[in-house]
């Protein structure tokens, strides 16, 4: 997942910064299809205006966001296995997308929209306050180099933008296998007056049976890597 960095309301001006680097890679012809075949049914076209999430699913339900997706692994797990959500996500490259429409088609799932944006953009735009149940970022890019955590997604400006879209009472959950930048995500949630950590004052929590060990987090743990998750609460 690779998200936009401002890190605060949107406006009509250009971002210098962002904290995702479109790295798209080679995109393969079934991913290319998918775009062709799928995007009219699983993909959102970002206009800039105020969307109906209800309305955009045909029904009332529970909704939860994913940034950055990735390849679409777990979203695709949990769209599965939790049918009476809805699901939405944003992802700024493109293969993942393709990737994640491939397999929602091959099981006709009804329950999951994409965009192919920048999630600032997205959340301060279309997405209307107290809309979500649940925010999730999982394995955000660290940029571990110190003169990069300026680019880092968790910052106080976009959590803030992060609690007035999420419903009270409703959950953020952040994942990352940097130690630093868990650390950093704890220092900023913890000051934040709008989140409550459900793990008490710095806890850091176990992995929530919700989020599936991606083959991503596999190779990860084969290399050593530690994975912290934290839960905050909307209060």
């Amino acid at each position: 997942m690779r998200d936009p960095e401002n890190n605060g309301e949107p406006t009509d001006h250009p971002r210098a910064i962002r904290s995702f680097v479109l790295r798209q890679g080679r995109i393969t012809p079934a991913q290319q299809r998918a775009f062709e075949l799928h995007w009219q049914r699983y993909g959102l076209d970002f206009n800039g205006e105020p969307r109906d999430l209800d309305a955009l699913f045909g029904r009332p339900a529970p909704h939860v966001l994913e940034i950055g997706f990735g390849n679409g692994e777990a979203l695709a797990w949990a769209s599965e296995h939790d049918p009476d959500r809805d699901y939405l996500g944003i992802e700024v490259h493109g293969p993942g997308v393709g990737r994640l429409m491939n397999a929602l088609a091959a099981r006709d799932a009804r329950n999951v929209r994409v965009w192919k944006s920048d999630a600032v953009e997205v959340l301060g735009r279309e997405i209307m306050p107290d809309s979500l149940d649940e925010v999730r970022i999982w394995f955000p890019d660290p940029w571990h180099k110190k003169r990069h955590h300026k680019r880092r997604l968790i910052q106080p400006t976009f959590v803030q933008l992060l609690a007035s879209r999420v419903k009270l009472g409703g959950l953020l959950h952040l994942a990352t296998d940097w130690a630093d930048y868990a650390e950093h995500m704890r220092e900023v949630l913890e000051t934040a007056p709008a989140w409550r950590n459900t793990q008490g004052d710095g806890g850091y929590a176990q992995r929530p049976p919700w989020r599936i060990e991606t083959r991503f987090e596999q190779r990860g743990v084969r290399l050593g890597h530690g994975v912290w998750d934290l839960l905050y609460s909307r209060v």
